[in-house]
C-alpha cells in the first residue's frame, strides 16, 4: 500500500512539473543578471538622457528584473560604438546598443568604413519618431528660412560629425535648399548645444524634443523641418517643398525615413531569438508604462512606440536605394 502511495506521489510530482507554465520557467533567465546599454553619444545629450530614463523603467518589465546601467562610448559619430557592438559585445542578452540613427546612410555609402551590417542587429524598438529641424540663434536677424537664404555670409552649424543626422541634415539643406553654412564639430550633442548657448555657433539641427527647451527659452528659433512633425512646428516650411530639384526632394524623403523610426535600440548579432523576444516585449510594455511616459514628458519627448518590424523596414528601405539616389548621397554625405 505504501508503495502504491509513493508511486502516486511521484506520478503527481512529474505531472506538476510537466504542466508548470513555460513562461514561469523562462522568467528567471534575467534573475540576478546585469544588462549594459552602450550609447554611442556622450554624456548629457538627448541620446544619453533618454537612455538613462529607459534604464530606470525597463527592468520592471523584464522577467527576473535585472539591473541595467548605461555606458557611453562616443567617437567617430557613433561608429566606434557600432563596431564594438557588432564585433566584440556579448550576444547573450547582456548588452543593448544605441547608435546614431543616421548610420544606415554610412553603411549604404561607405560599408568599408563602418564594417557593420545593420540588418544583422536584433532590433528591439524605438520610443518615438524624431521630428527633425534646423534652428538658429534667436538673437540673429533671421526670422524665417527665407530670411536665412538672403544672408551674405554662411552661418556656423555645430554638429557631432558627418556620420550623424545633425550634420547630414544641414548638409542636405546646403546642397538642395540653398543654405549657406560651415560646420563646427563637437564630441557630443551636449557639447554642441553648449556651444550654441555660448554663441560659438549660430545654428543646430536636431530633433524637436532636443531643441524644444531652447526654443521655449527663446534661445533659438526653428526655421525648417522634415516630414515628421509635432503640433508646435507644423507651420514651418517642409524641406521637400523648398528643394530646388527633383533629386533633392527624393533625398529629403529618404532622409526622413530614419526620423520616422527615431532612435532604435538593438542587441548584437547572434542574440538568441528567445532572449530577443523577452527584450522586445519588455520594450513595448515599457513604452505603455504611464510612469515612463511621464518621465519622458519631463524631458520634452512624447512616447510613440515603433516596433522592431518597422525599424527593419526602414533600414532595408535606405539600404536598397536606387543607383541615382546613392550617387547623389555620395556627393553630399562626406564620411
Amino acid at each position: 500500500m505504501k508503495g502504491k502511495k509513493l508511486s502516486l506521489f511521484v506520478l503527481c510530482s512529474i505531472l506538476a512539473v510537466s504542466l508548470f507554465p513555460l513562461k514561469v520557467l523562462a522568467a528567471p533567465f534575467y534573475e540576478g543578471k546585469v544588462i549594459k546599454i552602450i550609447v554611442g553619444h556622450g554624456v548629457g545629450g538627448g541620446y544619453d538622457q533618454t537612455t538613462r530614463v529607459l534604464a530606470r523603467f525597463l527592468p520592471k518589465h523584464i522577467p527576473g528584473k535585472p539591473s541595467i546601467f548605461v555606458e557611453n562610448m562616443p567617437g567617430g559619430g557613433t561608429v566606434i560604438a557600432a563596431n564594438h557592438l557588432y564585433k566584440a559585445a556579448k550576444a547573450d542578452g547582456s548588452v543593448i546598443g544605441l547608435v546614431d540613427k543616421g548610420l544606415p546612410f554610412m553603411q549604404l555609402l561607405k560599408p568599408d568604413m563602418l564594417k557593420v551590417d545593420l540588418r544583422r542587429f536584433g532590433w528591439l524598438g524605438s520610443q518615438f519618431p524624431d521630428a527633425f529641424l534646423l534652428a538658429i540663434r534667436a538673437d540673429l536677424p533671421y526670422r524665417s528660412y527665407a530670411d536665412l537664404l538672403k544672408a551674405e555670409k554662411p552661418i556656423h552649424v555645430g554638429t557631432v560629425g558627418p556620420t550623424t543626422t545633425d550634420h547630414q541634415y544641414p548638409l542636405m539643406l546646403k546642397e538642395y535648399a540653398g543654405l549657406k553654412c560651415n560646420f563646427v564639430l563637437y564630441l557630443s550633442s551636449a557639447a554642441s548645444s553648449l556651444a550654441l548657448e555660448r554663441k560659438e555657433t549660430d545654428a543646430r539641427a536636431a530633433s524637436f524634443a532636443v531643441l524644444r527647451p531652447y526654443i521655449e527659452r527663446g534661445l533659438v528659433r526653428p526655421l525648417i523641418r522634415g516630414r515628421v512633425s509635432e503640433p508646435e512646428i507644423d507651420n514651418l516650411p517642409l524641406d521637400e517643398d523648398l528643394a530646388t530639384s527633383r533629386i533633392g526632394k527624393e533625398i529629403f524623403k529618404t532622409f526622413s525615413a530614419v526620423n520616422q523610426t527615431g532612435r532604435c535600440y538593438f542587441t548584437p548579432p547572434g542574440t538568441p531569438p528567445e532572449v530577443l523576444a523577452i527584450l522586445r516585449k519588455a520594450m513595448a510594455e515599457t513604452c505603455e508604462d504611464p510612469e515612463f511616459k511621464g518621465a519622458f514628458k519631463k524631458l520634452g519627448f512624447t512616447v510613440r512606440f515603433t516596433p522592431a518590424e518597422e525599424i527593419e523596414k526602414s533600414v532595408n528601405f535606405i539600404l536598397n536605394q536606387p543607383e541615382d539616389i546613392v550617387k547623389e548621397l555620395n556627393k553630399i554625405m562626406q564620411f
